[in-house]
């Protein structure tokens, strides 16, 4: 996953792309409590919905798609020092590189993703 994000003001907005295809990202933050959660909109296609929290130097939280598919993840900055440098302020302008992983139950089959900007996810089921 190649992903971008950007903090400003409560709003959480990005882009990027994946296996599935391109995407944006709009949703809101609260500085106070770390409480992030945004929708991922592939364009002319389905949408994905995120609830997560900062902690330490990243955010962790579940995803759905519905009712019927989701799981987790935990997406990171790429460089260390970058999510200090992201959230120091929130008038923060430059998007943050950043890295994820994913796991959960899509459409009744578990699986398990590791995803990096500017690579491919690396899909595999356990067992």
């Amino acid at each position: 996953m190649d992903l971008r994000l950007a903090f400003v003001n409560g709003s959480m907005t990005g882009e990027g792309i994946d296996d599935v295809g391109r995407f944006l990202i709009k949703g809101r933050y609260d500085s106070g409590n770390g409480e992030c959660y945004w929708t991922k909109s592939y364009i002319g296609a389905h949408d994905v919905y995120y609830r997560g929290f900062r902690e330490g130097k990243g955010i962790w939280g579940t995803w759905e798609i519905g009712s019927y598919c989701g799981g987790g993840f935990h997406i990171w900055p790429r460089q260390a020092g970058e999510w200090e440098q992201a959230t120091a302020s929130a008038e923060a302008e430059a998007p943050v590189d950043a890295i994820a992983t994913e796991a959960g139950v899509l459409c009744g089959r578990r699986w398990e993703a590791v995803e990096t900007a500017n690579a491919s996810p690396n899909l595999r089921t356990p067992g």
